[in-house]
């Protein structure tokens, strides 16, 4: 409890179906998850909030430990506000876990390191069950070769030849510390592409792992990633000269339905977020 003011600081773990969603943040004419839970926790609490989160999901991504936080002036208790935002709730989006914080605990900026998983459906057909939460390529990927380019990127990089429109006041340095590339030990034919850092520029794990995509394909070479992160063109053996490219500016991103913030983890507060 604020004792000067009054209010608490309350944190959510959220899940949510990204599907029909214009992303997580808040916009006047179109339906998103920072909507709904902001005008959930007004039903609540018939208090006008505005939430911070640890990661601005994009349009049709999904989320199963998305972390999020507000102030308020009412007395209820974290299972409370649980019990009752999920009553308030669409079906979509689910409030796994309630907690009071310190006053000085922020979503985004108190987090240290954001996982999120990235699932490609590798198969001939796509099936209909998977089609908003893995990304549908039909033609063989070659893994080792995914793994390979995936090492390039971890430690202390520098992002912004990836992510051209990257504001050039904000800094596109970020700490990677797990890019990895393997089946699902329950589906073989769904690949999992694991992303760990301390955060993420927009587009970032969707532009690098369409650039993976490429050269697990035979389009680009291994070490096409790393050229791409130096603002370089990869001049590719396996590729005509006519089809060369720069990844960062001529490779699409893969779409979002395939992406899914896992867990968010806070040093100083993963003990308060965890024990509800």
């Amino acid at each position: 409890m604020n004792a000067d003011c009054g209010m608490r600081r309350i944190a959510l773990t959220v899940a949510y179906d990204g599907a029909g969603y214009a992303g997580f943040q808040w916009q006047a004419n179109a339906p998103t998850i920072q909507g709904e839970l902001e005008a959930a926790i007004g039903k609540l609490t018939g208090e006008s909030v505005r939430l911070r989160a640890a990661s601005r999901t994009d349009a049709g991504a999904h989320a199963n430990g998305q972390v999020v936080d507000f102030t308020t002036a009412k007395p209820y208790g974290c299972a409370v506000f649980q019990r009752a935002l999920n009553h308030y709730l669409p079906p979509a989006i689910r409030v796994l876990a309630a907690a009071e914080v310190p006053p000085e605990f922020h979503a985004r900026r108190s987090a240290a390191r954001r996982l999120y998983r990235y699932r490609i459906l590798n198969r001939p057909q796509p099936l209909p069950l998977l089609r908003h939460s893995c990304c549908h390529l039909a033609e063989p990927l070659d893994l080792a070769a995914m793994r390979q380019a995936s090492a390039s990127i971890l430690g202390i990089r520098d992002f912004r030849r990836l992510i051209p429109q990257h504001p050039p006041d904000r800094s596109a340095v970020r700490l990677v510390d797990q890019w990895t590339v393997d089946r699902d030990a329950g589906n073989s034919d769904i690949i999992v592409i694991e992303c760990v850092a301390n955060g993420f520029l927009r587009h970032q794990i969707r532009r690098v792992n369409a650039i993976l995509v490429e050269i697990g394909r035979g389009n680009l070479p291994i070490h096409a990633l790393a050229e791409a992160l130096a603002g370089r063109i990869p001049l590719s053996r396996q590729t005509p000269p006519s089809r060369q490219i720069t990844p960062s500016r001529q490779i699409a991103a893969l779409p979002a339905h395939g992406l899914c913030l896992e867990s968010v983890h806070y040093p100083e507060y993963d003990h308060l977020l965890k024990g509800n």
